[in-house]
């Protein structure tokens, strides 16, 4: 990822201005910076190419041709990076070694390697390894191009498509991962064998761009990729293919209201140096990696009252989006997709639009990853930093108590926001990360997009005498039932390493005080969890306080300091039966919180291996171990979860769902840490373009 292009320093407000600190976040603003990257800054184009000419050059993979699935950051071990990121000036940390994992495609395998890259004119392969086990790496985009345009050419497609009365220039076939299904799914071929297939989905497009909303259904294609060859073609059932009438999206097709326009007249108030983010009393580190996309660590806060600066977050991405579909027909009941591990968060990430996706003051990072030949692709806009002020209220009180006056007191919210949106086929994913001058880092996960839609006889609701799996949108159009699971990895450091997971449940107990009429009250049963399973919690279920605390830390009166993790919209847990292949897959859905200890190799929710996984690698494999994890170094697991009823206003363009959760300081501080800011006073603001240099308006 690029560093910010222009300046990032925003205009002071002197009605926020608090002169002491200022001058502190000025002192570290002018630290200079290191000739070195930082430990955990993406692969930039130099390094993708040292790693591609290394790994072309290595006599450990003979076979040709070679295709790279995966080029990402090998991190550094974590007690490594702290101590770089502890060291406050340049000329006392030293620079660590760079190094790359790369997953490449050759003669039907999967090879493992870890490239040096620390000199880029002198990378080395350090290490070669085959995968043997079930699944397979990230589609490429090339190879999917090329699967799609297979239909074209067999005899038998053609004739489907004449028979229906299609236009082949109207028809496209997007890959669709086909999951895994035992012996009976299309995964396995050729007896014991696992063969690299996916289904081709076939849609018309002709009068609109929504192709979705226009499937050819009873049609199934097989692929084998590695032959790059159709394996298996059935034409089962034909359903008319819906209208394209209705089903355009675009502005100009169809009258909209006039739009609401974001401002912020303020300027921004945030500072980016390379990929360190600082703004009020937060410091973050913003990185890149193909299947994850947008990577956050190194968050620190600022404590005025302690005049340090303390750790919350380590390391967090979203490490699996996990969205199946609702029906077992034969064309659609492979449809369960893992778009982190099957298709690559990154690779799906498409520029931003300056002014609609994100606010005017928006700042804008660009992102690098390695296309299928190993050279470096570049996605412009790819993330966007700005401030929020939404007439949002940080904390209030009016005082009407006093017979001589009314006393009000409010202090107005504001927030830092790191955006990217994932475009993965029909849907997109908006996934903010937002951070509060309290302390608080809030998690939105925001879905938009065209529904996959199924095409069926009916034209009207009153026809359906069965289980349809879905909602009739439009005749012939039917959306079907799903859901979306996006999990969340968060390696959080509260104040420090080693944390423990507790449980406040919430108990009902009888009063026994006969000297008061009331009969029962609430009290709180605090929990401790031992080992992972002791930290597997269903929020719907569990009437529970859930906290990450610091056993080693306490305040002054004697409370561990910790973050709470509040729960907000979304809580769908997965209701599949557990011998389902989907759920054996994606075992952990059925839960929205796990915990885990610390290990540099478990990232990825849904195992290395996603595409066409079996369920024996992933969280909820490594959390069957069932390893201890109070007072260790820990990482939290949550999932956001949505079951999806379609319904007509979804139709043709779906309006934004939110779902979110939070973690929030929960004794951390001594006292509400908004107090030791001052509030705005009306009309005090600078003109825009005055030049001034400050890290935040909270500082």
């Amino acid at each position: 990822m690029s560093s910010l292009r222009g300046s990032c320093v925003g205009v002071c407000r002197s009605s926020l201005a608090m002169f002491p600190l200022i001058l502190l976040a000025l002192s570290i603003l002018t630290t200079a910076a290191s000739s070195h990257p930082h430990p955990l800054d993406p692969l930039s184009p130099a390094e993708l190419t040292a790693v591609r000419a290394a790994v072309l050059a290595s006599p450990l993979i003979s076979d040709r041709p070679l295709t790279f699935h995966y080029v990402g950051l090998d991190e550094p071990d974590k007690t490594d990076v702290l101590s770089y990121a502890e060291a406050r000036s340049s000329s006392s940390r030293a620079a660590l070694p760079r190094h790359a994992f790369v997953i490449t495609r050759a003669g039907g395998q999967s090879h493992e390697l870890r490239v040096d890259i620390t000199d880029t004119n002198a990378a080395t392969v350090l290490s070669h390894s085959v995968h043997h086990g079930a699944g397979f790496p990230i589609h490429t985009s090339e190879e999917q191009f090329a699967a799609e345009a297979l239909p074209f050419r067999h005899a038998l497609f053609v004739e489907s498509m004449r028979r229906r009365g299609l236009d082949m220039d109207d028809v496209l076939c997007p890959v669709s991962t086909v999951g895994w299904f035992g012996d009976t799914g299309p995964s396995e071929w050729d007896g014991k064998v696992q063969k690299r297939v996916v289904k081709l989905v076939c849609f018309v497009a002709g009068a609109t761009p929504n192709f979705y909303a226009r499937p050819v259904e009873g049609v199934t294609l097989v692929v084998d990729l590695d032959r790059m060859a159709i394996v298996e073609y059935k034409d089962r059932v034909v359903y008319p293919v819906p209208k394209a009438e209705g089903t355009d999206y675009r502005t100009t097709k169809v009258y909209t209201a006039a739009p609401g326009v974001a401002l912020q007249p303020e300027g921004r108030g945030f500072h980016i140096d390379g990929h360190l983010v600082r703004w009020a009393n937060w410091e973050f580190h913003v990185g890149f990696d193909m299947r994850a996309g947008i990577v956050i660590s190194l968050a620190s806060i600022h404590d005025a009252e302690a005049g340090a600066r303390r750790r919350v977050l380590y390391r967090g991405f979203v490490s699996e989006i996990f969205v199946p579909y609702m029906d077992p027909a034969e064309e659609w009941y492979d449809r369960t997709f893992m778009d982190a591990g099957e298709y690559g968060l990154g690779v799906t990430t498409f520029p931003l639009q300056p002014g609609a996706d994100c606010p005017a003051n928006a700042a804008y990072l660009d992102g690098y990853y390695a296309g299928q030949d190993g050279k470096p692709v570049e996605n412009k806009n790819m993330i966007c930093v700005f401030e929020r002020y939404a007439g949002d209220i940080a904390w209030r009180h009016t005082e009407a108590g006093f017979a001589d006056r009314l006393i009000t007191e409010t202090r107005p919210d504001a927030s830092l926001v790191a955006r990217m949106v994932v475009s993965s086929g029909n849907y997109d994913y908006i996934l903010d990360w937002e951070f509060k001058p309290s302390g608080s880092i809030k998690f939105v996960v925001s879905m938009t997009g065209l529904l996959e839609v199924k095409g069926t006889d009916y034209t009207h609701a009153d026809q359906i005498k069965q289980d349809a799996h879905g909602t009739l949108l439009a005749e012939n159009t039917i959306g079907v039932y799903h859901d979306h699971y996006v999990t969340y990895y968060l390696d959080l450091d509260v104040d420090g390493t080693n944390n423990s997971f507790v449980k406040n449940v919430i108990t009902t107990k009888r009063n026994t005080n006969t000297n008061t009429p009331r009969k029962s009250y609430w009290t709180v049963r605090r929990e401790v969890a031992e080992t992972e399973a002791d930290a597997q919690v269903d929020v719907n279920v569990a009437a529970a306080d859930l906290l990450i605390v610091n056993p080693n830390k306490k305040t002054r009166m004697g409370n561990e300091v910790g973050y709470r993790v509040a729960v907000g919209g979304a809580t769908a847990a997965s209701v599949l039966d557990d011998d389902d292949y989907p759920q054996r897959r994606a075992s952990y859905s059925k839960k929205q919180v796990w915990v885990t200890p610390y290990k540099r190799d478990e990232k990825w929710a849904t195992g290395l291996y996603a595409d066409q996984s079996t369920g024996d690698d992933g969280l909820a494999v490594w959390s069957g171990r069932n390893r201890g994890v109070r007072n260790e170094d820990i990482v939290l697991w949550y999932t956001v979860g949505i079951h999806h009823i379609p319904c007509q206003d979804d139709f043709p363009i779906m309006p934004k769902v939110s779902g979110w959760f939070e973690v929030r300081p929960t004794n951390f501080f001594e006292q509400n840490p908004l107090l030791k800011t001052r509030p705005p006073r009306p009309g005090s603001d600078l003109p825009t373009s005055v030049n001034c240099s400050c890290a935040g308006y909270f500082s």
